[in-house]
């Protein structure tokens, strides 16, 4: 009995020291990344080594993909990024719990809500002007009264599926 308790611990213990070795060996060198990746995270070279092998991991795949963007889309990137290091923190917080609320959604649901956005994006900038303003201006319940009023017209005007004839 003592015998199998030392080793189940002696495992246990190898077991945690290999995971710690791979994780070790999955830490991404910074001369393993492209010349454009090094451009890309310059910034973070003198800590590079200090970081997470996850951050280290997320770093390089986005700056993998600003590699393969085209100059408009760069800056289309540049520009948002700048946006969101201009928010403070309580605001890049409630930006996270809005992107957890939307992931928790229905597929159906979050089409919905991404066709009303697609739309909105289609109509001239003084209409979208117009639109933001009259919404600032409603109080939270007329705001909660807009948002069911829109959401019975667009079930009204794609019946789900099961509702549906065959």
């Amino acid at each position: 009995m003592k015998t199998r308790h030392l080793t189940f611990l002696l495992a246990t213990f190898l077991l945690g020291v290999s995971t710690a070795v791979v994780a070790q060996d999955s830490e991404t060198e910074w001369n393993s990344l492209s010349e454009e990746q090094r451009q890309v995270l310059a910034p973070y070279a003198e800590s590079w080594s200090a970081l997470a092998p996850e951050r280290q991991e997320r770093l390089a795949q986005g700056a993998r993909r600003f590699a393969e963007m085209n100059p408009e889309e760069r800056a289309n990137a540049r520009d948002r990024f700048q946006n969101w290091r201009n928010l403070d923190d309580d605001q890049r917080e409630a930006i996270r719990d809005r992107y957890q609320q939307f992931q928790r959604l229905e597929p159906r649901e979050k089409d919905r809500i991404r066709d009303n956005y697609r739309r909105f994006r289609e109509l001239p900038p003084d209409r979208r002007q117009q639109l933001r303003d009259r919404f600032r201006d409603m109080t939270p319940d007329q705001r909660q009264k807009l948002r069911d009023r829109m959401r019975q017209r667009q079930q009204q005007v794609r019946p789900r599926a099961t509702d549906r004839p065959n």
